[in-house]
């Protein structure tokens, strides 16, 4: 049972939208509970119309298991993260770790086709093959049908990529989506961030194949109404069938759906919006991105953006509050995981995932195990600090050359694999060199015919056998997703005995694919490294 309408008109009627809705929320879950205990619902509603006391919310209810430290330590590890963040509760049973390419191929086509208000799509960029062209045609379907229906004839699609990348040929992402855009004007939308760093004299210069090398969109988000996966993946056929990546899907989290859906669209808003007739324009009034002044629209894009952050953490933290206020006797035990979401848009001038990363690092203490994995072993120089001089276990797995995407490449790009083969090398040596070989593991990830793009994290707390914590989305860790790309991965703390299995079999799904390094790997004839290769590698490590 929901809030009665007369209760509603007088909660909208006193506060304003924002503050309504979350009393609406609130108010409603509250009647629920009415229904099921018989309890007075003026009693239930009287913490509700109470001022909210400003102390510290308590981050996480005491229930499902937090392994053998506990609920209370589970809290104390993780709860700062909502100081920087929204803090978003969802329940454990509404996420699902999704562990194949097809699988999330398959998953976002049925989303989208049954998708009823939105769909929200940000990639690097869309690929040009068959498969893609089936995700484009599903998009068509639910327009189409939206048109025709009077149930969703409000369905909207938002398309976010890179300008660079999805510029790139005669035949690339652009003329991929024209048709929609064309056929669907008023529904569709098609955004293409440019990064204000490519501009000038290097905009001129710079190649076609390398202009992205310079900042690009990486944001990986699909959200189809409600329901939403977030990943490391683009919308290109690798991805769909042998690239290995991560993705999670939460379904039904209208919150963290709605929170992400504005990201896209405050990112949309600063950037290149492409036309009917393949041309592309500014939103009046906003500065262009390589034409214009690039510390105003640094500036102006921050300011857009961190609103969208602001805005959710102050909305996040009275609806907390109002939930911790409930009696303990209500809680149904369900809403057990919280989600953090982690921007990072260093040339924007916002470091937020960056600054939770570090922390997060630092606060693993000795008895704690961190597996780390990222496509491209890369890190920058702090969170290597933190990773040799902390105290956790640390397990880490990166690509093997032969799993690298650049492997077989032509031109410079084909060094790529081998440059990383000598960042990996360096970074084994300087284990070996501080003694820390029985805290920190490398691994390379090995699969025939298949390539390796995961990234991410799982930790590991004293005493569990399950992760209670996974980072998850596009960054890599390395220089690139610190300082030059637009960046967005979610933390994913939980008490849901489920999820965590899930995480751990995702974990151990990957892992079991590796070898460990050692220090005869770098003595085998195809891990050798030609001089000028090793000579360019502070380049790439900067740019790839």
């Amino acid at each position: 049972m929901a809030a009665p309408m007369s209760w509603r008109r007088l909660v909208h009627s006193v506060y304003s939208p924002a503050i309504a809705g979350v009393f609406t929320r609130i108010s409603d879950r509250l009647f629920r509970a009415r229904e099921r205990t018989g309890g007075s619902s003026v009693l239930l509603l009287a913490p509700l119309l109470a001022e909210t006391d400003p102390a510290p919310r308590r981050v996480s209810r005491p229930t499902g298991s937090a392994g053998a430290q506990g609920t209370d330590s589970l809290c104390a590890n993780f709860r700062w993260m909502g100081d920087h963040v929204p803090a978003f509760r969802v329940p454990g049973t509404h996420v699902h770790i999704l562990t194949s390419p097809d699988q999330f191929y398959q998953t976002m086509k049925a989303r989208i086709k049954t998708a009823q208000r939105r769909v929200v799509m940000a990639s690097l960029y869309l690929g040009t093959g068959q498969l893609e062209q089936e995700l484009v045609d599903c998009m068509e379907e639910a327009l189409q049908r939206s048109q025709e229906s009077s149930r969703s004839p409000d369905l909207k699609v938002s398309v976010l990529l890179d300008y660079t990348r999805g510029s790139r040929g005669q035949v690339n992402s652009r003329t991929m989506l024209l048709p929609l855009l064309q056929r669907y004007t008023s529904q569709m939308r098609v955004s293409l961030y440019h990064t204000p760093d490519l501009r000038g004299l290097l905009r001129l210069l710079v190649p076609q194949r390398f202009n992205e090398t310079i900042g690009v969109q990486h944001i990986k988000v699909y959200l189809f109404d409600d329901s939403i996966i977030i990943s490391g993946a683009n919308l290109s056929d690798s991805y769909f069938t042998n690239r290995q990546d991560r993705y999670v899907l939460l379904e039904n989290c209208s919150e963290v759906a709605d929170f992400f859906s504005d990201l896209v669209e405050a990112v949309g808003d600063v950037s290149l919006q492409l036309q009917p007739d393949d041309s592309v324009s500014m939103l009046e009034g906003m500065v262009h991105p390589y034409k214009g002044n690039r510390q105003d629209f640094s500036a102006a894009a921050r300011e857009r953006i961190m609103e969208v952050v602001s805005t959710a953490q102050a909305r996040q933290r009275v609806l907390n509050r109002m939930e911790d206020s409930e009696d303990e006797g209500m809680s149904d035990g369900e809403e057990d995981t919280w989600v953090f979401p982690l921007v990072q848009m260093k040339p924007l001038g916002i470091r937020v995932d960056e600054q939770v990363t570090q922390r997060l690092l630092t606060d693993a203490g000795p008895d704690s195990t961190v597996f780390l994995t990222s496509g491209y072993f890369n890190l920058t120089r702090a969170y290597m600090g933190l990773v040799l001089g902390a105290g956790a276990s640390y397990r880490i797995l990166t690509a093997s050359p032969e799993v690298n995407g650049f492997f077989g490449a032509k031109g410079v790009a084909g060094a790529i694999p081998a440059a990383y083969i000598h960042i990996a090398q360096q970074f084994y040596s300087q284990v070996c060199r501080l003694g820390q070989q029985e805290r920190v593991h490398l691994h390379e990830y090995h699969r025939p015919q298949w390539t390796f793009h995961a990234k991410g994290l799982w930790y590991y707390l004293r005493g569990q056998d399950r992760p209670c914590l996974t980072l998850i989305g596009s960054p890599n860790f390395g220089y690139r997703s610190v300082h030059r790309d637009l960046e967005a991965q979610i933390a994913i703390v939980t008490e849901n005995e489920d999820l965590q299995s899930q995480l751990q079999e995702e974990q151990e799904m990957l892992y079991r694919r590796s070898t460990e390094v050692s220090g005869s790997t770098f003595e085998r004839p195809d891990r050798h490294v030609k001089l000028w290769v090793k000579l360019v590698t502070p380049l790439i490590k900067n740019f790839f």
